[in-house]
């Protein structure tokens, strides 16, 4: 599990994965919004399984898929990437891109104003 760059492909298939609980080649192929080989779907599933990513179980003739990695440890792993990256390890300057970037309208600003007082020393209440 130390590789969790994902491609796009393979992020589409783990978040079928993480809401299904788990899948074989067929079945994720008949999930996927793009119209893939099963070859390609099977190669997709491989690698996420070198990757560490997933184990397979033998279910008659197919292979059933299950994640190995829970989707919120695959985010936070994610995130910590990205702020080390893009963002300079900063909390702020990913909030301040999001707010500036998306029409979030007051009742979320709020909501992402109260959570961040909840985690912070004292927790006192906004006005």
């Amino acid at each position: 599990m130390d590789e969790l760059s994902l491609g796009s492909r393979e992020l589409d298939v783990m978040a079928l994965l993480w809401e299904h609980g788990s899948g074989t080649v067929g079945e994720i192929r008949e999930l996927l919004d793009a119209d893939l080989a099963y070859t390609t779907v099977l190669t997709i599933l491989r690698n996420l399984e070198g990757k560490g990513l997933l184990r397979r179980e033998i279910e008659g003739r197919a292979h059933r898929y299950y994640p190995r990695i829970a989707q919120r440890t695959a985010q936070r792993t994610a995130l910590h990437r990205m702020l080390a990256g893009f963002f300079g390890g900063s909390p702020e300057a990913l909030l301040a891109r999001l707010v500036d970037d998306h029409s979030l309208d007051a009742s979320e600003l709020r909501a992402m104003a109260e959570r961040i007082a909840a985690h912070s020393p004292g927790k006192r209440r906004l006005p």
